[in-house]
């Protein structure tokens, strides 16, 4: 997202096999005909909107990282050099994207879009109603993380100015507690009233519990937290990770309860409990991932690590250039149910995704480490 990838000190194959199956299981959720499948395989991708929950703890896990190391070397962070990375990574791809978008309107895989200003200023997650603005509407996850990382900084630098350092633990634990209750109460006291009446909720759930940037902080701390672990208790994260093929297992097993939890979207029990169990389960798995005795640490795979190099550009286009596979080879005969359309769905996003990364992500990341330099 996500976004969905960031420089590192050394290279952590587990973890691009991680971001590699979230963008495959966003994919399939977000792919319009999925197609003659048995149940449990229907099953699997009615859940694959866990992809962008996974995504967000990948995310807080390697931007908490860069902040924390800094932090630990320094005793403070800098901003500008942060903010410099940020925005050379996420936004030229994203503004070529929006541009196509407003400019060119068969790729638009919906109706209608949103201001334009809501895209530029990444408050499109903002009262976002998918039924009248239904377009590029996946970019909510990129403004969660935006409005996430303009005020996390801000918060470790007034931790430091307060000599609060010591107590990021419980700082990180309120605000989860804090995404978790807003979660009840809105839920609660307006979710539950609209489900009891006849017709249902409408589009109530998705503006204002499953976008808000207030009611998904789960895996963005999550994340962090793990963060936080590796930097400041090394010593403590190697006694946890000591058999890290356990750990992985166990944060599956994690993840089958919140599966259980979260069958139901807009339930209580999915609300309330399935999305902080299923954050703490990916928390769980790339705490793994990154342990030298994990499979999926010592597992190298140009495969995975291509997906995952391209993730962020695929997430971007993939609804789209779907969209476009079935508008034009299904007037050539092409089954929209069939296995070859998914095919050309996939090939045809790939080459958008390369596209984007030769032609701009890399142009940019060039010009960014210039600056920096």
């Amino acid at each position: 997202m996500t976004s969905l990838q960031h420089t590192v000190p050394e290279k952590l194959h587990g973890l691009d096999h991680l971001r590699a199956l979230a963008i495959i299981i966003v994919f399939l959720f977000h792919y319009p005909t999925p197609g003659e499948l048995p149940d449990w395989a229907l099953k699997c991708i009615d859940f694959g909107w866990i992809g962008v929950d996974l995504f967000f703890v990948l995310s807080g896990f390697l931007i908490g990282r860069q902040l924390f190391s800094e932090l630990k070397s320094k005793g403070s962070i800098s901003l500008k050099p942060f903010f410099i990375k940020r925005f050379f990574r996420i936004v030229p791809v994203y503004l070529v994207v929006v541009a196509i978008y407003f400019l060119v309107p068969v790729f638009r895989e919906r109706e209608s879009l949103p201001a334009l200003w809501k895209f530029l200023t990444f408050t499109q997650n903002i009262g976002l109603n998918p039924s009248v603005n239904g377009t590029f509407s996946h970019a909510w996850s990129l403004c969660v993380e935006e409005q996430f990382y303009l005020f996390f900084p801000l918060v470790i630098m007034l931790a430091v100015y307060l000599k609060a350092t010591k107590k990021g633990l419980y700082i990180i634990v309120g605000f989860f507690l804090f995404t978790c209750l807003i979660r009840l109460y809105i839920w609660t006291n307006y979710m539950q009233p609209l489900m009891n009446k006849e017709g249902g909720d409408g589009n109530f759930w998705v503006t204002w519990i499953y976008y808000p940037t207030y009611t998904r902080l789960d895996g963005l701390l999550t994340g962090i937290s793990i963060a936080g672990l590796v930097v400041f208790y090394p010593a403590l994260k190697e006694k946890i990770t000591k058999h890290a093929d356990l750990l992985l297992v166990a944060g599956m097993l994690l993840l089958f309860g919140g599966y259980q939890l979260s069958y139901f979207r807009q339930g209580f029990n999915a609300n309330i409990f399935g999305f902080p169990v299923i954050a703490i389960s990916f928390g769980i798995m790339v705490l793994a991932a990154i342990s030298p005795t994990c499979f999926l640490y010592k597992f190298k795979s140009w495969i995975t690590t291509s997906i995952a190099t391209l993730s962020y550009s695929i997430y971007l286009i993939h609804k789209a250039i779907s969209h476009l596979c079935f508008l034009y080879f299904g007037r050539s005969g092409v089954d929209a149910e069939s296995f070859w359309m998914l095919l050309l769905s996939v090939i045809f996003t790939i080459l958008g995704a390369v596209l984007l990364r030769y032609v701009v992500e890399k142009p940019f990341l060039r010009l960014r480490d210039k600056i920096l330099a």
